[in-house]
């Protein structure tokens, strides 16, 4: 609990005392009576009076403020002390449990706004200087010792550690880090001492990006919450009218009717009138929504597109890097007269001085030392592969091309991915098929996303077809179009648009590098692996923080449920006001029922609210 709110809740609790003294006691004198309440009134009252009074000043006289502090002067003017005080009192319980969620959807965040780093510790002149992380300048070393927060974007050059990246991607699993390795600032280092070499500047760097994303998600406002804002606008001065010929034309229309009973009427539907639940429930769900969503990882940009993602109805995703690991791995070894270990070797060791990805990940696959003196000549053959001598043995590697060049007869593979041939000696020994692997958490984020009743899911891809069509059928999509450029994506997205329905959205999940351009004309456009690409946080609307799709569906979910507490609120805030507004301009309902539907509907519709913040991640 915050300072604000313990002040909050002792003048309330005073305020409360004092009533209590005042109802067990029952005095004699009415005076003492009556002081006790108004006592009670300004402890509790106080702030809210001179709010309202400075409002006025500033031109803003309709709002909450003004409403309760003209009902409970209005309830004294008429004698009605103890109602006084009671709409007061319960007014402010209702804004304690206000500041207590709003306090509560922070924290959910909180994590995220602690990773701005305090200090860096940058090597000048041969000594290490700590300055604030803006002053260090791209190209220059910092020391990030064990416990600290890495404060700025770079390379390392020398450690190894274990980083906390939880703050960054909502994943408690520390990640190693070596020398080579890129690290982003926010991260923690829990146990090496790492020198890194800058490479942004810290306001061009990930976390400033996505703290100003965050800090500014409130500025984007939902239909819903604009709707309210109007609501409010339009609402309040007109009930403000209608309490005022309440309390006038009936007494002079009425015979016998009683003037204070009528007054007591107006201001009972002035209490009553107040839209305190619906201004205050509404923006606090799409708060709490967005914070909900940040401790997954997952970075919404402001309420319009939380709003926008319970109505998707075309999810559109790219293949590499999305639904796939992005890394070539050897997935399948087929030898004839070798073992697959002996055939994975002779390739390594022939691909030894080879930078091509195919050669990265044969040697990767073997994970082996590599003795240099065993390669006694080598020679690339662009465009087809390699051959060399390994201890004392010719070997090829590489394509069909290179085996027909040689006159070596193949069997040839039907398996789908990058085939790689072997040959020893003259010989055919067998092939090696390397593949990009479809993510364990795509098959769940399919699943999912058929669950949150998504109706169509497609692929596009720059892949070549057949790789594409094996990917579209493992994962049992809807649709897939391959081997496209940037602008035919594009293009594709537009035609998918036209598809949907008037209220439906397509969602569109890429990298943010070269699909900037689709996830700018999609309705919502979400960026993978946010870390450490610019152009994720820039061109997308959601961004994920780790390489999961099935955040994806984890935001839609989040935001199909915000939107059900919304629609809630509104229908329950509503029927209730709507109802013991009509009875109050009857004289049926008294201040109490006012003070029920006013502070009572505001503390039901915000715990409603905060129910959004239990959604927790799976897995």
């Amino acid at each position: 609990m915050t300072h604000k709110m313990k002040k909050q809740l002792i003048k309330i609790l005073i305020s409360f005392c004092l009533v209590i003294v005042s109802i067990i006691l029952d005095f004699d004198s009415t005076l003492i009576n009556n002081t006790f309440y108004v006592v009670a009134y300004i402890i509790v009252g106080y702030d809210i009076v001179i709010k309202a009074i400075k409002n006025i000043g500033r031109g803003k006289v309709f709002d909450e403020n003004f409403l309760m502090t003209v009902a409970t002067i209005g309830a004294f003017g008429i004698g009605e002390f103890p109602e006084a005080v009671a709409v007061m009192l319960f007014y402010q319980v209702g804004e304690l449990f206000q500041s207590y969620a709003v306090d509560k959807s922070r924290k959910s965040i909180s994590s995220l706004m602690d990773i701005r780093p305090d200090y860096a510790n940058v090597y000048r002149k041969k000594e290490i200087e700590k300055v604030d992380p803006e002053e260090v300048n791209v190209g220059e070393i910092i020391l990030v010792k064990p416990g600290e927060k890495i404060p700025l974007d770079g390379i390392i050059v020398e450690g190894e550690s274990m980083l906390n990246t939880q703050a960054l991607t909502g994943e408690s699993v520390p990640r190693h880090v070596k020398i080579s390795d890129e690290v982003f600032n926010g991260c923690i280092n829990n146990d090496g001492i790492l020198k890194i070499k800058v490479i942004k500047k810290f306001e061009e760097s990930t976390v400033a990006k996505i703290l100003d994303l965050v800090e500014n998600a409130s500025s984007r406002k939902s239909k819903s919450e604009n709707f309210i804002s109007k609501f409010a606008k339009y609402y309040t001065p007109i009930v403000v009218i209608i309490a005022i010929f309440l309390a006038i034309i009936p007494p002079l229309m009425i015979n016998d009717a009683s003037f204070s009973d009528w007054v007591y009427r107006a201001l009972s539907f002035l209490v009553v009138s107040c839209p305190c639940a619906l201004v205050i429930s509404i923006p606090l769900s799409f708060f709490g929504g967005i914070g909900a969503a940040s401790k997954i990882g997952i970075l919404i940009k402001g309420s319009n597109y939380l709003e926008a993602l319970a109505n998707t109805e075309i999810v559109v995703c790219d293949k590499t890097g999305t639904l796939t690991e992005g890394i070539f791995k050897v997935q399948k070894i087929e030898s004839i007269g070798y073992s697959d270990e002996e055939l994975l070797k002779y390739a390594s060791y022939a691909e030894h001085f080879s930078n091509h990805p195919i050669s990265i990940s044969i040697k990767q696959a073997y994970g082996k030392e590599i003795d240099e003196k065993l390669v006694t000549k080598t020679k690339e053959i662009s465009g087809k592969g390699v051959f060399s001598v390994v201890d004392k043995k010719e070997v090829l590697v590489g394509n069909q091309k290179l085996m027909k060049e040689y006159n070596i007869k193949i069997h040839e593979s039907k398996d789908v991915g990058t085939i790689v041939y072997v040959a020893i000696d003259n010989v055919f020994a067998g092939t090696i098929l390397i593949s990009d692997k479809i993510k364990e958490d795509s098959y769940k984020a399919i699943s999912e996303f058929r669950k949150n009743h998504v109706e169509r899911i497609v692929m596009l891809t720059g892949d070549l077809m057949d790789i594409s069509k094996k990917v579209a059928e493992e994962l049992k999509l809807d649709d897939y179009y391959a081997e496209l450029l940037p602008q035919h994506k594009v293009e594709e997205v537009e035609k998918l648009i036209t598809q949907k329905s008037d209220t439906g959205k397509l969602l569109f999940i890429g990298d943010g590098i070269n699909d900037a351009p689709v996830l700018a004309i999609a309705d919502i456009g979400v960026a993978m692996g946010g870390v450490g690409s610019d152009a994720a946080i820039e061109a997308s609307d959601v961004v994920i923080m780790t390489d999961e799709p099935s955040k994806v569906s984890s935001s839609i979910q989040i935001s199909k449920k915000t939107m059900r507490i919304v629609k809630e609120n509104i229908v329950f805030a509503i029927l209730v006001k709507v109802a013991i507004l009509i009875l109050s301009a009857f004289g049926m309902a008294s201040m109490w029922a006012a003070v029920f539907a006013d502070v009572g509907v505001s503390v039901i519709a915000i715990l409603n609210a905060l129910r959004v913040l239990r959604i927790r991640k799976k897995g």
